[in-house]
């Protein structure tokens, strides 16, 4: 599409040389005879270049340029005089004009300037796009790594953060589920608005179900005052049911309910009180596992899984190890007080062997014990945990040198180890595995089956 200049001279004979010039080179352009003219022209037709005379009756080329600076800096002005002084040019600059050329000027140098001036507009439009692009794109600063699956996850959690349906969050303990949720809260349309977490693990179930839902006064022994409970206080904002899987049962019911209808019932209450949070759920344990045995209920787990975000191990984030290390090292080396500046190749080698069964939060107290010990302006091996120092991958031939055994039994070992190492989650079991869930489960109920089978006869 070819660029818009609107040229801007009283001058009849030359307004029509330099548009008939522009014009067999491929601008359209569009020609007004003073300053005034111009700035009509401007509310109604979009100019990309503004080529000016200075010296005109009424509104000057200098007065132009600062009124088009001043109302549409995204225009560039190129300035023409007859008077090339330094004063002239230095004014035209002052002005905000992009260029300045003198009379008389070859027609090429002319066009050249308003080439310039018109690719100067196009980058200008192009990085305020990309500022805006950038600016609708959600960062995720408090989450750290660039390996693919952390890409992944980004790219996961920039998709849902504008949404307001619920989350679960699932991962290994340690992984940092709850910095997820951070994330997602302030990556999103709620960010202004208060992010509360509560732990389901932490409180007895009354205290819990007093926290969630609020209480009267006189509810109970201790209910000195009504209180708002967190489901009400978190709108606006977001609320993080943190292991969620530790529910009690007796509150599953009541929670879906007030989740269904958006509304809570304080304890000891008549009155329902709406409330406007997000949910996010976040848990270590395999709910659908909880869901087959009864120990959670179905219709929460789908109330509260709308999406599903699974947030990866430290050991398959590669070199995201050394990343989280060399972060945490700086943290912990500037609360100590320590001059570090970061770690060994062998500390490196030995970080990068290690399985982190404990994931970022065992980083994390690794690098934190190693600052506290450190002698010198790097951690050493030495100052590594002794579990991690000694830590050596199983090798591949070693289950050769055990006792020969069918491939059955080969297979029920290597499932029991997977699913020990993922905690009991079979979820994550059955995708390092490579089967199905409900492959997994088979087979789990089988392993029962047989065992039941032999401690009876």
């Amino acid at each position: 599409m070819s660029a818009t200049v609107l040229v801007v001279e009283d001058d009849a004979n030359m307004r029509e040389f330099l548009s008939g010039g522009l014009r067999r080179r491929g601008y359209v352009v569009a020609a007004a005879a003073d300053g005034d003219a111009a700035l009509a022209t401007m509310s109604s037709v979009d100019v990309d270049v503004v080529l000016t005379d200075l010296n005109m009756r009424g509104l000057n080329g200098l007065q132009l340029c600062e009124r088009i600076v001043a109302n549409r800096p995204d225009v560039p002005v190129v300035l023409i005089t007859a008077f090339g002084s330094v004063d002239s040019a230095i004014a035209a600059i002052r002005a905000g004009a992009y260029d300045f050329l003198t009379k008389p000027f070859e027609f090429e140098a002319l066009e050249l300037a308003v080439a310039r001036a018109v690719q100067h507009r196009s980058l200008r439009e192009e990085v305020r796009r990309l500022r805006e692009q950038v600016a609708g794109t959600p960062t995720f600063t408090e989450l750290v790594g660039e390996s693919a699956p952390m890409k992944e996850l980004y790219d996961l959690l920039a998709r849902v953060a504008a949404s307001d349906a619920s989350v679960l969050v699932t991962g290994e303990s340690g992984t940092g589920k709850e910095l997820v949720a951070r994330a997602l809260h302030r990556a999103g349309s709620r960010r202004d608005g208060p992010f509360i977490a509560i732990n389901c693990a932490a409180l007895p179930e009354p205290l819990l179900e007093s926290e969630l839902f609020g209480h009267v006064r006189g509810a109970f022994t201790d209910a000195r005052a009504d209180r708002v409970g967190l489901l009400v206080q978190a709108s606006g904002g977001t609320l993080l049911f943190d292991e969620i899987g530790e529910l009690p049962a007796t509150l599953q019911p009541k929670l879906l309910r007030a989740l269904q209808e958006r509304r809570v019932r304080p304890v000891g209450g008549t009155r329902e009180e709406p409330f406007d949070a997000r949910i996010i759920a976040a848990t270590n344990r395999d709910l659908e596992t909880m869901v087959e045995d009864g120990s959670f209920r179905e219709d929460l787990f789908f109330r509260i899984n709308v999406i599903h975000v699974a947030v990866p191990p430290l050991r398959e984030r590669g070199n995201d190890v050394l990343v989280l290390a060399q972060r945490f090292l700086e943290h912990e080396a500037k609360r100590a007080g320590k001059p570090l500046v970061g770690i060994g190749p062998e500390v490196a080698e030995r970080l990068l062997q290690y399985d982190w069964p404990g994931n970022v939060r065992e980083l994390h107290n690794c690098i934190e014990r190693a600052v506290a010990l450190a002698r010198y302006d790097r951690i050493t091996v030495d100052d590594l945990p002794e579990r991690i120092r000694r830590y050596r991958q199983p090798e591949p031939a070693a289950a050769e040198r055990g006792p020969l055994l069918p491939l059955a039994e080969v297979e029920r070992r290597h499932i029991l180890r997977v699913l020990e190492q993922c905690d009991g989650n079979q979820t994550m079991a059955a995708r390092i595995l490579g089967l199905a869930r409900r492959t997994l489960h088979r087979k789990l109920a089988e392993y029962r089956s047989g065992d039941s089978e032999v401690a009876t006869h």
